[in-house]
């Protein structure tokens, strides 16, 4: 009885294998039916990934141009605000002046020609180029 078992475990295992082997020659012939539609797959596949790949160098490019575009931008936005600073700066130094009597009297000299109570303001005019070339036409001078 013990022989009669281990040849039966034996006979199912060739039958087992002469299975497989028939299985394999049925699915090569598949698989040469099925590799022209695979080879448009993976055709399909890589003009698919080609097109992502031209897709994403176009991104990035785009991005790295609009990040210099920004700097440029921040860059002249930086030297707008430090000019504003230094105009903001300069016209508070102004308002100060301002508030002096000094400043006061000042401006009022240099810029409406006013003077003080005990002061007595002579404006001398320079003759323009023009006025001088006419008077020298006058006069028969070249």
């Amino acid at each position: 009885m013990n022989n009669n078992k281990p040849r039966q475990k034996q006979s199912t295992k060739t039958a087992e294998k002469k299975q497989k082997k028939g299985n394999s020659a049925k699915n090569g012939n598949n698989n040469n039916v099925g590799s022209s539609s695979g080879g448009f797959y993976y055709s399909f596949l890589t003009v698919v990934l080609l097109l992502c790949l031209i897709q994403i160098t176009i991104s990035a490019v785009l991005n790295i141009s609009k990040i210099v575009s920004y700097k440029a931008k921040i860059i002249q936005i930086t030297n707008t605000r430090n000019a504003a600073q230094a105009l903001n700066d300069q016209l508070k130094d102004s308002i100060k002046n301002f508030s002096n009597v000094a400043g006061l009297e000042a401006i009022a000299r240099n810029n409406l020609k006013m003077s003080s109570e005990d002061e007595v303001m002579v404006i001398i005019n320079e003759p323009k180029e023009e006025e001088s070339k006419k008077k020298s036409k006058k006069f028969g001078i070249f």
